[in-house]
């Protein structure tokens, strides 16, 4: 079998499909709102003209290059060309702000090809076991996840959790706004019928990020419209050293066990992944205060999770045909159409097939960080352009993106109402990725525990959330995350009045 699908991957048809997919995925994922989501379901009718082998690759290579090209804007011009990226423009922007934006998008790349390859493994190796964990998972577990995503907010929210909080909340409370799935009854519409459908992330993203930002540039003094300095692009300057890639590889690692094991799960997604393996970075750095700053980390930990989701994903899809997100369910579509049915035919019957797509995907994120490396000391030089040629390009792109997911001119104002939000919080000093943490989270926890209500009754709805088994080991994370930044700051004061009670003796002696 091994020789057949070495002979189906490296077929003409497949390799020109690797690098179509490639391309165009790194492209879309550019531009803010055009979503490798986007880019799979316009190609669906592509594939219908093509062999299953080659149009199934075209569209799993879209998938992951569409992840990894939304670092670039999110590096360059903070303005994340998909929400799975939002945590890596926290430190890549700062990044090119000191002119190394070469160095940080480098470090996407790695990072996101490191990534896609693990989850790649883990799709050859455990697809049967991890997507048997996948199905234990109930609605109960589910409301769990979305505590235990809200509890990193303490990572995101820079020196003040207080802040962190109303942020988050202020998410929460929007993620409500629509109509109610379960009840049908509208929530928070006031009247508005663009509200029906609730607020769509991405105008709510690129308002938070890229209009914020777009007015932050406005603001700057004449005199000084070249606030960002010129990039350096020489590759000897600007990659790390063999001693640097040591110190983040570990980071690289678990986070593409994480953004793995999140993919497996239906519907968290690429945006979960990062956000939890930013904060896991924060959290077992020895110098967490450098996060937000430009930390190689910092980069590193959420673009190898959003791109191990990839393989995830297609954990549950391949053999359970339950899509792990948005995009595998289209893809899903696609199976189907071919013909491949997801279950265990697909992995006996149909095993050439399958583990060439598999192959294909693999090979595929290599191709990506080739591209990516070679692209990168060129797609830079965005940077280097003038703050008035800056704006113009961050407007045209927030207002296709916005305006692209649904041809809605309702959206592109949220765009800027959430622009206005977003800017609001920089003068308090306050991070707007709580708010998108929330935006994410709200439904995913309101639908567990709603449904767990319908299933168990009211009187029994506490106790079927504190007695399922792997609901309590994500109880006692929740609880570990919660109490480690109170027993770590504990053991440093402890630790200083130590210090200081020593060298008090010293001096009076």
């Amino acid at each position: 079998m091994f020789v057949d699908v070495i002979g189906e991957v490296f077929q003409p048809a497949s390799l020109i499909a690797i690098l179509l997919g490639t391309v165009i995925g790194v492209v879309i994922g550019a531009l803010p709102g055009l979503s490798a989501t986007m880019a799979i379901a316009l190609l669906i009718p592509v594939t219908f003209l093509m062999e299953p082998i080659p149009g199934i690759i075209l569209l799993v290579t879209v998938y992951t290059a569409g992840v990894y090209g939304g670092s670039i804007s999110a590096i360059l011009l903070y303005t994340p060309g998909t929400p799975a990226n939002a945590a890596a423009s926290l430190d890549g922007y700062p990044l090119t702000k000191q002119g190394l934006g070469y160095r940080a998008i480098i470090i996407a790349t790695v990072s996101s090809m490191a990534g896609g390859i693990l989850s790649a493994i883990a799709l050859v190796l455990f697809a049967p076991l991890l997507s048997r964990i996948s199905l234990v998972f109930g609605p109960q577990e589910y409301f769990w996840v979305a505590i235990f995503g809200l509890t990193i907010i303490g990572g995101l929210a820079g020196n003040s959790l207080l802040k962190g909080i109303i942020a988050a909340l202020l998410g929460l409370s929007l993620s409500f706004v629509g109509i109610d799935n379960m009840v049908g009854t509208q929530r928070l519409t006031f009247g508005v019928q663009g509200l029906q459908s609730g607020v769509q992330m991405i105008p709510a993203m690129i308002g938070l990020f890229a209009v914020a930002q777009l007015v932050v540039l406005l603001r700057q003094p004449h005199d000084s419209s070249k606030k960002i300095p010129k990039q350096e692009t020489s590759l000897r300057k600007s990659n790390l050293s063999f001693i640097e890639w040591i110190r983040i590889s570990p980071t690289i690692i678990k986070s593409g066990v994480i953004g793995t094991g999140v993919g497996v799960l239906p519907g968290a997604g690429g945006d979960i992944a990062s956000w939890i393996a930013y904060n896991e970075a924060k959290r077992a750095s020895k110098t967490p205060e450098k996060f937000g700053t430009g930390h190689y980390p910092a980069i590193a930990a959420p673009e190898s999770s959003n791109n191990a989701v990839v393989g995830g994903a297609l954990i549950p899809t391949l053999t359970l045909g339950i899509p792990g997100s948005t995009a595998t369910a289209i893809l899903l579509g696609g199976l189907i159409m071919k013909g491949l049915v997801p279950g265990h035919e697909l992995f006996t019957r149909n095993a050439v097939e399958t583990y060439s797509i598999i192959a294909g995907f693999m090979i595929g994120t290599i191709l990506m960080g080739i591209v990516g490396l070679l692209l990168a000391r060129y797609v830079v030089k965005v940077a280097d352009a003038p703050v008035a040629v800056l704006v113009a390009v961050i407007i045209a792109l927030s207002v296709l993106g916005a305006y692209a997911i649904r041809n809605s001119m309702f959206d592109v104002v949220m765009m800027l109402v959430f622009g206005l939000i977003g800017y609001g919080l920089r003068v308090l000093n306050i991070s707007a990725a709580p708010v998108i943490l929330g935006l994410i989270l709200g439904p995913i926890a309101e639908r567990g525990f709603r449904q767990t209500m319908t299933i168990v009754g009211d009187e029994n709805i506490w106790l079927s959330f504190l007695t399922r088994p792997i609901s309590v080991v994500l109880i006692v994370l929740i609880l570990g995350t919660l109490l480690f930044p109170i027993i770590n700051k504990w053991r440093s004061s402890s630790r200083a009045k130590r210090v200081q009670a020593k060298s008090s003796i010293l001096t009076h002696n």
